[in-house]
């Protein structure tokens, strides 16, 4: 059954939830500008045991400034499951307002305002920082990359039958009691499709989905880590999906097809 989440939310209450993984050199700069974004914000590194010193160095920034904390984790397990265990933290911890967004500055923190600002308005329950909505873009991709990432988002928009234009994206708000709701337990681990399903499970759930348009530019430091397992998994996630709602069932996507972490 639907479920309606209304009303305005307190924004001073908004985490900022930031996957790392071999990210020293772009952490603390990317920290800074979240914070200078929303001042109020607190910020929930979730480092997956990085060996290029990425965790010891966000221990350093949350000894400097309180806003900042960090969730150690012992390895890389994908993205899904650092974002689920990161939004947990950041649920127990309060918070009405749950961004996820990349820390290799794809994601522009100047643009966190616009992307909380629906939900602390209450007129959305998820909202999409979108390439793909009228007035989004995306810089200093090639067409092969830019296919794929499109090309996915329709798949899944025809196949899933979803309004939002951007499946695929990870730079994402949450109203807290939406994103509470979504069955984690329920939800494939993998990077690329955990963008997917987590729209979809919410947009089932009867959430409100918006986008805001978002200029979208390659990662300024380090290798993306797109793969064909990946774009492969978030092929087979879609039509599992598809053809378990189809059948009138409610089951978990079965297996953890991969475990690697996008862009």
């Amino acid at each position: 059954m639907a479920t309606t989440w209304t009303g305005p939310v307190d924004s001073t209450r908004t985490w900022v939830v930031l996957p790392t993984y071999n990210e020293a050199g772009n952490l603390e700069p990317i920290a800074r500008a979240i914070l200078e974004a929303l001042p109020s914000a607190t910020l929930l590194i979730v480092d997956d045991a990085s060996p290029d010193g990425t965790g010891a160095l966000a221990d350093r920034l949350s000894e400097a400034d309180p806003r900042v904390r960090v969730l150690h984790r012992p390895g890389k397990e994908g993205l899904g499951r650092a974002y689920r265990h990161g939004f947990r933290v950041a649920l127990d911890g309060g918070a009405g307002i749950v961004v996820q967004m990349d820390a290799d500055f794809s994601h522009d923190p100047a643009s966190l305002p616009s992307l909380v600002a629906p939900i602390a308005a209450g007129t959305a329950d998820v909202v999409i920082g979108s390439r793909y909505a009228a007035g989004g873009k995306v810089l200093d991709w090639g067409p092969m990359r830019r296919l794929i990432s499109r090309g996915g988002s329709v798949f899944a928009r025809f196949v899933l039958d979803l309004a939002p234009h951007d499946l695929t994206g990870g730079f994402k708000a949450w109203r807290g009691s939406t994103l509470a709701a979504v069955p984690f337990e329920g939800v494939h681990a993998g990077g690329y499709v955990f963008q997917i399903e987590m729209t979809y499970r919410a947009s089932r759930a009867g959430a409100r989905v918006a986008e805001v348009p978002i200029t979208f530019a390659d990662r300024r430091v380090g290798t993306s880590k797109m793969s064909r397992r990946i774009i492969f998994e978030a092929f087979t996630v879609v039509l599992a999906l598809r053809w378990e709602e189809l059948r009138g069932g409610a089951r978990p996507v079965p297996t953890e097809i991969g475990a690697e972490q996008p862009d």
